[in-house]
């Protein structure tokens, strides 16, 4: 699981730079590309101390 999120992480940092390096993002792409990355960040990182869930799967278990 750790390596999916590795990967992910790593995609993201090459499109986030890519886009300043080449002309910059306009305001939506940003947004949107911050968006993913949170809602993969709490919806779909799964972590091994939260038994393996991802964190709103965790909480809702939990709740």
């Amino acid at each position: 699981m750790g390596e999916i999120r590795k990967t992910y992480d790593i995609e993201f940092k090459r499109k986030a730079v890519a886009m300043f390096l080449e002309e910059g993002p306009t305001e939506e792409e940003l947004i949107m590309a911050i968006e993913q990355y949170i809602y993969f960040y709490n919806h779909e990182r799964f972590q091994q101390k939260l038994n393996n869930l991802s964190p709103i799967e965790f909480r809702t278990k939990v709740a």
